[in-house]
């Protein structure tokens, strides 16, 4: 499994889902039983969210911070779920979308993990073996850039 590559489909399948989101936002809102105002306005949202969590994926597919945004929003997008469901929980297309919502969360942090451990600790500064370390020192830390990005050291910042 190359969690980069994984990694690139789940940013051009959020970007795509985002597009969708907005596009038919009216029609997905009726679909799940929440063609109001509300409702509405969230899905935009979402849409939104998922299409800027979609470019940043495309653009830095190795970056596991990103992902581990998908696996954040993974998290909204089952508690509005959620929320819908008590409000209508006979209508299937709300368990259906539940459904797919927890197994791509599941597949995102499955991708999250993996690049963490392959191209560098989304947090390392909370890594055990940089913990004598800066987090903006120059020395040996790991970087969370795919191979071929060019890792730009940052300016030595002071403790006062």
């Amino acid at each position: 499994m190359d969690p980069r590559r994984i990694s690139l489909g789940l940013g051009i399948f959020s970007l795509a889902l985002g597009v969708a989101e907005i596009a038919a936002t009216r029609r997905i809102a009726r679909t799940l039983g929440n063609d109001h105002r509300t409702g509405r306005a969230t899905l935009r949202a979402f849409g939104a969210r998922e299409m800027i969590t979609g470019a940043g994926l495309m653009a830095a597919p190795a970056h596991s911070t990103l992902m581990w945004g998908r696996v954040a929003g993974d998290a909204l997008d089952l508690a509005a779920l959620g929320l819908a469901a008590g409000r209508a929980p006979r209508r299937g297309a709300i368990w259906g979308a539940i459904a797919l919502a927890a197994g791509v969360a599941v597949i995102d942090a499955l991708v999250a993990r993996s690049l963490d451990r392959q191209t560098g600790r989304a947090y390392p500064w909370r890594d055990d073996a940089m913990a004598d370390q800066h987090f903006f020192s120059t020395g040996n830390a790991t970087t969370i850039e795919p191979d071929d990005m060019p890792f730009i050291h940052a300016p030595e910042v002071t403790r006062h």
